[in-house]
């Protein structure tokens, strides 16, 4: 039996894929996993950007913001392969997942990398739930390795990529903007799965990727210890 997937459009099989045209497309895909977004935090953060944007002035280009209707928290970006490699990979994630139970995330704060003067990628920060990402990163990281996939040789670090500046003249305040509008705001939810995710492009007229789910993991595991919060309310 199937089920729908967020938006209520995607069936979502028994074994986790998600059929339709994506799986009809010829050539390699460019895929990655990462955690989910429930929809009370999706709408809460989608808000709080909107602000965020709504004060952009509109006779000067903005940033790139992305989809909000994609927002997700990135374990490992995989690259572009072809369907034997992706469907090893999904199963790389299912064991991953098997082996971790929910745990708490919390949305708290901004920045940019490389800096708020000079930003190239805005985000929203991670407080709750860093060392419970860092830990699947690191877990899915493992099976990937076991399924061919050479490790990640960059340290993993829990954030939500809203924008990309590349050089926007606008970008530093509009990252400023974030920051401001971030200090006030956060946003908590339960991690329940990891998703592995494809990439399309915008179209022609260069609009921001959208992200379809082409396999989904519960997380299955032992709960254990959910978060830095709870082991302090625990005392």
């Amino acid at each position: 039996m199937s089920q729908r997937g967020r938006d209520g459009q995607r069936p979502v099989a028994a074994d986790g894929s998600v059929p339709g045209d994506a799986a009809d497309r010829a050539g390699g895909r460019r895929v990655f996993v990462a955690v989910p977004l429930p929809e009370p935090a999706f709408r809460a953060l989608a808000s709080l950007v909107e602000g965020v944007r709504a004060a952009s002035d509109p006779a000067v280009r903005d940033v790139r913001w992305v989809r909000l209707d994609g927002l997700h928290l990135t374990l490992r970006f995989i690259g572009q392969f072809d369907e034997d490699r992706i469907a090893a990979f999904g199963e790389a994630m299912d064991r991953a997942a098997a082996g971790l139970g929910p745990f708490d995330v919390a949305i708290e704060g901004a920045g940019a990398f490389p800096a708020v003067g000079r930003p190239r990628v805005l985000w929203l920060d991670v407080t709750d739930g860093r060392d419970a990402l860092t830990a699947a990163a690191a877990a899915l990281d493992d099976e990937l390795a076991i399924a061919g996939l050479e490790r990640s040789d960059r340290p993993y670090r829990a954030h939500l990529t809203v924008a990309r500046a590349d050089g926007i003249r606008a970008g530093p305040d509009v990252a400023r903007r974030l920051v401001e509008a971030g200090a006030g705001h956060r946003t908590a939810f339960t991690a329940t799965e990891m998703v592995l995710f494809e990439t399309i492009q915008g179209g022609g007229g260069g609009g921001p990727a959208r992200y379809e789910p082409l396999r989904r993991a519960a997380l299955r595991g032992s709960a254990g210890v959910r978060n830095e919060t709870a082991r302090a309310g625990a005392r």
